[in-house]
């Protein structure tokens, strides 16, 4: 096929890898294919709907290298979801009885796009999949080549998700700095919630990191400085069922022992419980346009604190959150090298006229590849039988549980 033009977005919440993937794609496209024209829609979905974009630039191309050292997103992210008409009216996006679907899908044909690259999660991708099918039936072909991006790491079917590396990196830093305040009173509790709906994956891997960094430093008992105060004592997951006067019980070891008991926490674990509560109190959450419950509005890791704090006996409690630090970070090295294997590939298929989701296919030898949008799903639960998983845990003294559920 013939690529004119292409178009970039990127949605959803943050990662680290969405300035560098966008850099990526155009320094790809400048590298084998110059005569392509690059759009970028400003804030995803919600640009797109109001055919906001702005053109790349020679001048940008040359500079597109520049956006490998940044977080966030240049072009802008947004949560708007296209089958939720409700919501689009309400931001003033589309007029009452439009569907945004086919105001986005007719703005892509007013603009000419031939590629649509989608740099997003399960539903930024599978809608681009619907806008595409929409035009095909409309006689306008359409190629959509997405980017999997969370720091979840739970696309289904994909391996590694962009961007997780780095998360779980930025996780264990600032986690480095919290746990310092351990010492700043007698009988401390600190719970770390760490970023992850339903799935752990992201709780384990930045604990493992940041255990990594304690098998590094030097100790010093005699002063009160020891590892055991540094350590993790309870790493709490989605995937894992929880039996709190159990682990109260163990926890209350180590704090009656040491003085401190530091938890990971994953803001979607315990959540089943939270929300049957607060419903049973007549309090239900507030969702998102997704119908995601607003995690925020409930504080998980305040539940959880509540939980323990008496049961521990612990004299002072402190919650802290790493998401919005660690999920607007610039990528680190294992990401960027997973970025440039995928923006690389996503630009071969583009020009060839394949669509799909890039990315390591667990169903299919972990082959890199463009991904069937049928086969994309998110939720991926993370697979705490995992042998790297089982050694933390076994490390740290807790039990693995799996929960019913996962």
């Amino acid at each position: 096929m013939s690529v004119r033009r292409v178009a970039l977005l990127t949605a959803g919440g943050f990662a680290p890898c969405l300035s560098s993937a966008v850099g990526g794609l155009i320094e790809r496209y400048t590298e084998i294919a110059p005569d392509v024209e690059i759009i970028a829609y400003q804030h995803g979905y919600h640009g797109l709907l109001r055919g906001d974009s702005v053109t790349v630039t020679p001048e940008v191309r040359a500079k597109a290298g520049v956006l490998h050292r940044f977080g966030g997103s240049p072009i802008g992210n947004s949560r708007v979801k296209l089958t939720n008409a409700k919501d689009c009216v309400k931001r003033g996006l589309v007029q009452e009885g439009e569907d945004p679907l086919k105001v986005a899908a007719e703005q892509l044909k007013a603009d000419g796009v031939d590629v649509l690259h989608t740099i997003g999660g399960d539903d930024t991708n599978t809608t681009a999949a619907d806008l595409a099918a929409y035009l095909h039936d409309n006689g306008y072909e359409l190629t959509v080549v997405g980017l999997p991006k969370t720091i979840d790491n739970d696309v289904v079917p994909i391996r590694q998700s962009l961007g997780a590396w780095t998360a779980a990196e930025e996780a264990a830093g600032f986690a480095a700095n919290i746990i310092g305040e351990h010492r700043s009173g007698p009988r401390m509790l600190i719970v770390h919630e760490v970023m992850g709906r339903h799935c752990g994956w992201l709780t384990a891997a930045a604990a493992v990191e940041y255990r990594k960094w304690l098998d590094q430093q030097e100790w010093v008992p005699g002063i009160g400085l020891t590892r055991e105060r540094w350590d993790i004592h309870a790493v709490f997951l989605p995937e894992l069922a929880l039996d709190i006067d159990a682990e109260a019980a163990r926890l209350r070891g180590i704090m009656d022992e040491q003085g401190n008991v530091n938890i990971f926490l994953s803001e979607g674990a315990g959540m089943h419980e939270i929300v049957e509560q607060l419903e049973a109190a007549g309090t239900p959450p507030e969702r998102d346009p997704f119908g995601h419950v607003k995690l925020d509005t409930i504080n998980p890791g305040q539940w959880f604190a509540k939980q323990f704090a008496e049961k521990l006996g612990a004299e002072k409690v402190m919650v802290q959150k790493s998401g919005y630090y660690s999920r607007a970070a610039a990528a680190n090295a294992e990401d960027l090298r997973l970025i440039k294997s995928m923006t690389d590939l996503a630009v071969e298929c583009a020009l060839r006229g394949e669509s799909g989701v890039i990315g390591h296919d667990e169903e299919n030898d972990d082959r890199l590849r463009a991904i069937e949008f049928p086969r994309i799903a998110g939720g991926k639960a993370f697979d705490v039988t995992q042998a790297w998983f089982g050694e933390l845990l076994a490390d740290i003294g807790q039990p693995l549980v799996k929960a019913s559920h996962s």
